[in-house]
């Protein structure tokens, strides 16, 4: 009885182990622009931090703040290796508009389209923009919810004290 309990015990103890290193993102599919199908708990950027930021195309801040990205992203890419994961919250009716939306900005980062928005009531997102940094195991270490001029200098200072 006493091997039993030692056993379930130790077992219960590798287990929660193993789920603290799992990572924050959830097990859910998404499509990108390609129409190509994404899992999102899959998501890393090979142990270097990524960023997920949530928007629609009728958000004007959304629309701010990515274009204030685009203008620093190659900087961030080469200093730090991060990556930029944008999730669109339009819904099913504005999908076709998405690609020329994006591709008319000029935006480098990789598109995800959360039609249903299943990611987004995962991860608590109700007001985009909703931005969050994940370290290099795909934990949320930062997150932030509007935007304001010059915000994304907060978040490339939260970035350089992950990255190494």
């Amino acid at each position: 009885m006493k091997k039993l309990f030692a056993f379930l015990l130790f077992g219960f103890m590798f287990f929660g182990l193993n789920a603290q290193n799992k990572s924050d993102l959830p097990n859910i599919t998404l499509k990108n622009l390609d129409g190509q199908s994404v899992n999102v708990a899959e998501i890393n950027n090979d142990g270097k931090p990524f960023v997920m930021t949530f928007w629609a195309t009728w958000c004007g801040p959304c629309v701010k703040e990515h274009n204030a990205l685009t203008e620093v992203y190659d900087d961030w890419v080469e200093e730090t290796g991060v990556k930029i994961f944008s999730v669109s919250i339009d819904d099913a009716r504005s999908t076709a508009k998405i690609r020329p939306f994006v591709d008319g900005k000029g935006w480098p980062f990789e598109i995800l389209l959360d039609v249903n928005k299943d990611l987004a009531r995962a991860m608590n997102v109700s007001n985009p923009p909703h931005t969050f940094l994940f370290d290099g195991d795909g934990k949320i270490v930062w997150q932030h919810t509007g935007y304001l001029d010059g915000g994304e200098e907060d978040l490339y200072q939260e970035i350089l004290k992950i990255s190494k």
